[in-house]
């Protein structure tokens, strides 16, 4: 089973940062689901393997 580590937690501004998008942009694909995350209060936590995921996923239309 994967384990994913703490440092593998990423906020939103660094998926901004990663993904090159405002954090309107962010916040949309994570409401949506299309980049699987889970929030703790107001804080979102996103683990960088769903980013790249996602990347994989939109990139082979």
């Amino acid at each position: 089973m994967y384990q994913t580590e703490l440092s593998d937690l990423i906020t939103v501004d660094e998926l901004c940062e990663l993904l090159s998008i405002g954090r309107n942009s962010a916040y949309s694909l994570l409401n949506s689901g299309d980049i699987k995350a889970f929030r703790i209060g107001r804080i979102w936590k996103i683990s960088r393997e769903s980013v790249f995921e996602y990347i994989k996923r939109k990139s082979k239309l």
